[in-house]
């Protein structure tokens, strides 16, 4: 995972793959069949990992608003030191989308599209109790939000993110 989150699957070599996994190549090739199938897997593990940490955080968060900022609190974690430069395997696979087949192109798509719907249900929830002004775009401020949530990612992998207080205020402050 660490190595397809670092280099990206394109740049994730067989050798690289082995190395950290401490197998030859020929191993790898019997266990995954190849590259695509190991990355595959890899992605889905990863998903689950990430995802399940985020809905533990937010649990707990009484309303909408509360939610989208302990998202928004997990993103600006995430790119914090060895977690940032490690990079997210999402955002990195959403690069990389036009090089890569379309049944993997397709497959990333999904996550981004879901990961947008979620973010909508959390504005709308948050317009529901009140705690989100209910006169905005709940599509367009979720589009924003994933915007600033992975940009947040790809700011991490190549330096600290500063004044997160203010940066994360801010993102706030477009939801009234």
């Amino acid at each position: 995972m660490i190595v397809f989150r670092q280099k990206g699957y394109h740049a994730a070599s067989m050798n690289d793959l082995g190395e950290a996994m401490h197998l030859s190549a020929g191993s790898i090739y019997k266990a995954f069949k190849d590259k695509r199938s190991l990355f595959l897997l890899v992605f889905e593990r990863y998903l689950l990992l990430r995802n399940s940490e985020l809905h533990r955080r937010l649990a707990p968060c009484a309303s909408g608003r509360g939610k989208i900022t302990e998202l928004l609190q997990f993103y600006l974690d995430s790119a914090r030191a060895t977690e940032g430069r490690c990079g997210c395997l999402v955002v990195a696979s959403a690069i990389a989308l036009q090089t890569m087949d379309q049944p993997l192109a397709q497959r990333i798509d999904e996550v981004v599209q879901r990961n947008q719907r979620f973010l909508v249900s959390l504005l709308e929830l948050g317009q529901q109790d009140g705690s989100i002004d209910n006169t905005l775009d709940s599509e367009a401020a979720a589009g924003l939000i994933l915007c600033i949530a992975f940009g947040l990612r790809v700011a991490g992998k190549v330096s600290d993110v500063t004044n997160e207080e203010k940066t994360l205020a801010l993102a706030l402050k477009v939801l009234g």
